[in-house]
């Protein structure tokens, strides 16, 4: 079977059967993302043998009516699942669904009776594919109906970002969360730590030795992270005018990574010993001072512009977004890691919607030679770069300088590249890994509380010092002509990495 081909070729774990509760099965996340993602995990033979799905909803349907909504998702999300009646059949047999409102306790006694419905052992993992208002609700009808109870299997609990919108708010969501569920039954998705790049991040570390004496600021000039994105906003005006890129990418997402590039070495892979490491660098990090904000952080929104052939609308433009909207859609800032390893490197992180290209990676860029013998060409890039591509085409790319052949002297750069990509094969999206992951009770690639709240910690001034300004820089779609975002790097070598050299990688 090819499911069993390519879960040998992963070397996973088929997880144990579980109920797979999504809180908010008819909503945009279930068919974009889960479902998409189990029927690709049921293909390859990555669900127990006797798992299910059980959606929740508000609307008056039947298990018919949810068998039929499943169908159409997978029929554009993921055609294969349903192109091949006896995948699809096995897919549809999975199906179960529960109606109700999310605060009636009836609700969730008819949920109880699905989870048993087959008797035995009734593992549990409900995703909350639902705003965050709404979490403490669900877990506390959870928790009076016993469905939080361990007795007769495990019970895990998934929560999206955004988690929490500052400081206060992260800590009484959690609050909230663990006043009904144990900290080690909750899970915080954060669906770029489930990337095969960010996963590869860390075997790459620590499974090879010849990096590791370069690993630190004798030798690392400074370390870029950017996550550049060509469309807009799209549907998601109602979130992202409360979020913003900051919030959005760079307290969740791109702290989490950059977490990883400069943590230490874990003593095991288990999760708490992984994430004290990734602690250690929040609380490392320099602390960020009122004043010093304008001097390391950046923020700019799209204006009218074009991006490839097409001319695109200004944010400001967009379809319920406010005339005077000070929301940022390009976010850059500047942090230091004040331990022994990181003292003076700069790490910068920057992210943007409406940018020129689709691409998100890592630039681990190295300090020059120290004594310069050759005279080095940097028109078409720089050399001396290890970079780690997030997207697309994952993989590893190191970038050197090496003679061009003939009798001159003439020098030329070398890129030593290895994909991840398996021959035959697609890689597992991020929320199949995460998904599987949570199946086995491994907990590495979640945040933990003190993490969430830490990062929100650090990230306070900048966000309250953004929140008294009363207009921002605009830059032309389509561009990175945005005001003030060199002076980041006026220290770094080389400045800013060109994404469009991606074009070559």
């Amino acid at each position: 079977m090819a499911g069993d081909k390519f879960a040998s070729l992963i070397g996973s774990e088929r997880p144990e059967a579980t109920n797979i509760v999504i809180f908010g099965a008819s909503g945009d996340l279930s068919k974009r993302k889960l479902l998409p993602a189990l029927a690709h995990m049921h293909r390859w033979n990555l669900l127990g043998s006797h798992s299910r799905i059980i959606g929740v909803v508000r609307s008056k349907w039947t298990r018919s009516h949810w068998v039929n909504y499943v169908h159409d998702q997978l029929l554009h999300y993921f055609p294969e699942a349903v192109m091949n009646p006896p995948s699809w059949r096995r897919i549809a047999d999975k199906l179960d669904l529960v109606v109700g409102d999310l605060t009636d306790p009836n609700m969730y006694q008819d949920l109880a009776k699905a989870l048993h419905a087959d008797g035995g052992k009734t593992n549990a993992l409900y995703y909350l594919a639902i705003p965050p208002s709404w979490y403490e609700v669900v877990c506390k009808n959870l928790k009076d109906a016993g469905l939080s109870d361990e007795s007769d299997g495990f019970r895990r609990i998934v929560v999206e970002k955004p988690f929490g919108m500052d400081l206060a708010s992260a800590k009484d969501l959690n609050d909230k969360l663990q006043t009904y569920f144990d900290e080690s039954q909750i899970y915080r998705i954060d669906h770029y730590l489930g990337k095969e790049a960010v996963q590869n991040l860390m075997v790459f570390r620590f499974a090879n030795a010849v990096l590791e004496p370069l690993w630190n600021r004798n030798y690392i000039d400074h370390i870029q992270i950017s996550v550049s994105e060509s469309l807009g906003i799209g549907y998601r005006a109602g979130y992202y005018e409360n979020s913003g890129a900051f919030r959005d990418m760079i307290q969740s997402h791109l702290m989490q990574v950059m977490a990883l590039v400069a943590m230490e070495p874990p003593i095991s892979l288990d999760a708490n010993d992984v994430r004290d490491e990734k602690m250690k660098v929040l609380r490392s990090m320099r602390e960020i001072k009122p004043e010093d904000v304008k001097d390391i952080a950046v923020r700019a929104q799209y204006a009218k512009g074009k991006v490839g052939d097409e001319t695109v609308a200004a944010y400001r433009d967009e379809k319920n977004v406010a005339d005077d909207s000070c929301t940022e859609t390009f976010a850059a800032v500047k942090f230091y890691i004040d331990n022994w390893r990181w003292q003076g490197v700069p790490f910068v992180l920057r992210t943007g919607k409406r940018l020129p290209d689709r691409v998100s990676e890592i630039c681990i860029r190295f300090k020059e030679s120290p004594q310069k013998l050759f005279d080095l060409d940097h028109d078409n890039g720089r050399n001396n770069e290890l970079i780690f591509r997030l997207q697309p085409d994952e993989g590893m790319q190191l970038t050197m300088t090496a003679k061009q052949p003939g009798l001159s002297t003439e020098l030329r750069g070398v890129k030593l590249d290895a994909s991840y990509g398996i021959v035959g094969s697609g890689m597992p999206e991020a929320y199949e890994t995460l998904l599987h992951d949570v199946m086995l009770g491994e907990a590495g690639l979640f945040s933990r509380a003190d993490e969430v709240e830490e990062s929100w910690a650090i990230v306070a001034p900048i966000m309250d010092a953004w929140a008294k300004e009363t207009d921002i820089a605009t830059y032309p779609a389509g561009t990175l002509d945005i005001l003030g975002m060199d002076a980041l790097l006026d220290e770094c070598e080389g400045g800013w990495r060109d994404l469009r050299l991606c074009d070559d990688y």
